[in-house]
């Protein structure tokens, strides 16, 4: 139906030129929407980069593996992100992994794909929004909940033998790279704005989700 709405507006005015005729069919929100995803995903690009970058071993568990493999195969699927690899785990259960001493996968792929696949679920796993398309504000806020339990967990759990899980903003004991905590940062607002105004927009009040539980990820509602 909304692609179809588009074209009505495409085909009545033909003579616009200059302007993206589909944005016809956008509210602000949508518009506004459209860019959170658009950064959110850029977000996640650049940490994954960074992560591999600061954690190279992660990646030599899988033979043959490359950085140019794994971006593929976090862009190349436009819904869920499903992998064989993670047993099929996603979202929360996927950066369960993260911090599991009986995992022995990529930790970067499991947070990357973990992170990513419920980003994309906050957004109905749209790349764009329309007028006929809405979003949960608590799907928004409560990933915004996740992505700071994430950080927290990153610099604060530890293995066994005291190390990091991953490697981050901290290494042998020296904070020498605030990037990770930056781009962490920006995600968390990024969430926590699109919620608020998803929740004006429909009228709605949007619950907070309960921080108490600082160290707990919270699966996002069916």
């Amino acid at each position: 139906m909304r692609y179809l709405l588009v074209l009505l507006f495409s085909l009545c005015l033909t003579g616009c030129s200059g302007y993206e005729l589909k944005n016809l069919a956008k509210s602000d929100v949508d518009l506004v929407a459209d860019e959170f995803i658009a950064e959110s995903r850029r977000l996640v690009r650049e940490l994954t980069v960074k992560l591999y970058k600061r954690n190279p071993g992660e990646m030599r568990k899988v033979p043959g593996m490359t950085l140019e493999k794994r971006l593929y195969q976090l862009l190349s699927n436009q819904e869920e992100l499903n992998f064989a690899e993670l047993a099929g785990r996603q979202e929360t259960e996927a950066l369960e992994l993260v911090f599991n001493p009986h995992f022995a996968g990529d930790r970067v792929f499991a947070l990357v794909v973990g992170l990513g696949g419920m980003l994309r679920r906050a957004y109905g796993y749209n790349d764009e929004l329309f007028m006929f398309d809405s979003l949960e504000p608590e799907l928004l806020m409560t990933s915004a909940h996740n992505v700071e339990v994430l950080a927290w967990r990153l610099r604060n759990n530890r293995q066994g033998n005291g190390e990091h899980w991953l490697i981050t903003s901290d290494y042998r004991g020296v904070t020498d790279n605030l990037s990770f905590e930056r781009l962490f940062g920006k995600l968390i607002v990024l969430q926590e704005m699109m919620a608020r105004i998803a929740g004006d927009a429909d009228d709605r009040r949007v619950t907070k989700v309960v921080h108490a539980a600082s160290s707990v990820f919270i699966p996002l509602p069916i």
